[in-house]
């Protein structure tokens, strides 16, 4: 008989770490990165990790690590995720990749067992990106630099290294925290999907072929400020007017220039001076931008590029754009995608191959590793809210496939 994890043990650890952090009033998590309640989540996972007979790590970026030893340590197998949350988070995302990763490491060592490979849970500091993007992961693929850590600041203007001091920890220690190619066997994760395709048709896994990469923009268009009574309609230079137009412009890019998986989003506008009886004068505002090949990216944002400039001569305004951030496209291992499928099959699970249109740690990893993920369904497509849910059922059916798969490559 396979060996299977433990739901109530599990849903216990959910719980009891949904209620670090916890908002009564709003009923959200406020897990921050390198906040006092991160940090709170990271000392009770050390504590789980050392009651689980696991060895507990923790290195330069505050990554949380469990050790379970096999007969080789390197390279090594590694499973995890984050447990640092969005200000009014669910008490799942992230959460749930690093509790069904010591799950699975509690249940191999439990079985008296030896593996062949070292299996490390690791559970990375900020992937949600408190201080511009994803740190822990960033620092384990040899991705940091110095001078992310020295520039890196929150929306609030809260610098990285401040907050990193303010807990203790010496900021330009994160450089040490890399693991080179060589050292990673493979790297899994275990996340709800954040959306609602599994929960539509009613199936228990995804198993993850590619992660989309992203573009996100920050823009400006710049007219001119005047009077909303005085200022005849033919004379205006209307910033607002610019974004309005470029807004509409989106499904006719993403129709000539993307692909089936394309999206593009206008998450965020300011509108300056933001007088009623003001024609704006200046717009601000931001473009998110995914694809999983890279070719469509770069064609997008040629074309995004080229309908500002049109837009800007039609309308007398000027333009201008700031890549904030930028994610590479990655491909899950086909040969661990080809285990999962045939561990599916095994436990007799109800699921599909997907893409990932959100980025994660994985992401990271898979660009110096081989690495795949389990999906498992946000009743309702929900996430980054305290309504996100899925059902301890699914939790239950995604962490066997979890344990299957580890077990196999640990052999």
């Amino acid at each position: 008989m396979p060996l299977q994890v433990d739901i109530e043990r599990i849903k216990a650890d959910i719980l009891e770490l949904a209620k670090i952090g916890f908002h009564e009033q709003d009923r959200g998590i406020y897990r921050m990165a390198f906040t006092e309640e991160d940090m709170e989540g990271k000392r009770w996972l050390l504590n789980r990790i050392e009651e689980a007979g696991l060895e507990a790590a923790s290195d330069g970026a505050a990554n949380i690590s469990g050790i379970l030893r096999g007969r080789e340590d390197s390279p090594r197998l590694y499973v995890g995720s984050h447990i640092d949350t969005v200000p009014c988070a669910g008490m799942l995302d992230g959460t749930l990749g690093v509790v069904v990763g010591l799950e699975c490491l509690r249940i191999l060592s439990e079985s008296g067992t030896e593996q062949a490979r070292t299996i490390e849970l690791i559970a990375f500091s900020d992937e949600e990106g408190r201080f511009g993007g994803t740190f822990g992961s960033e620092a384990f693929t040899g991705l940091l630099t110095p001078e992310k850590v020295r520039s890196g600041a929150d929306l609030d203007g809260v610098p990285l290294q401040d907050a990193m001091l303010a807990q203790g920890l010496d900021p330009m220690k994160a450089l040490d925290a890399r693991r080179l190619p060589d050292e990673i066997e493979a790297y899994l994760e275990l996340h709800i999907e954040q959306g609602p395709v599994l929960d539509e048709q009613q199936l228990q896994v995804g198993i993850v072929e590619s992660i989309t990469g992203l573009q996100s923009w920050s823009l400006r268009f710049d007219g001119e400020a005047n009077h909303a009574g005085t200022t005849p309609m033919s004379y205006r230079k209307d910033a607002f007017m610019g974004l309005a137009d470029f807004a509409h412009e989106l499904p006719r890019i993403l129709d000539e220039n993307g692909g089936e998986n394309s999206r593009a989003t206008i998450g965020n506008a300011e509108i300056l001076p933001g007088a009623p009886n003001s024609v704006p004068g200046a717009v601000e505002f931001s473009l998110d931008f995914r694809d999983p090949d890279t070719s469509i990216l770069e064609d997008l944002s040629l074309a995004f590029q080229k309908a500002l400039a049109a837009i800007s001569r039609r309308r007398g305004l000027r333009f201008e754009f700031h890549v904030q951030g930028e994610i590479l496209p990655v491909k899950s291992d086909e040969r661990i995608t080809g285990i999962l499928e045939q561990k599916m099959g095994e436990l007799e699970l109800r699921g599909l191959k997907m893409l990932s249109g959100a980025a994660h740690d994985a992401q990271l990893v898979g660009r110096i590793a081989p690495m795949a993920m389990i999906f498992v369904p946000s009743r309702g497509g929900l996430s980054h809210s305290p309504d996100e849910w899925t059902s301890w059922e699914d939790i239950e059916a995604g962490a066997n496939l979890m344990l299957a798969t580890l077990s196999e490559l640990a052999k």
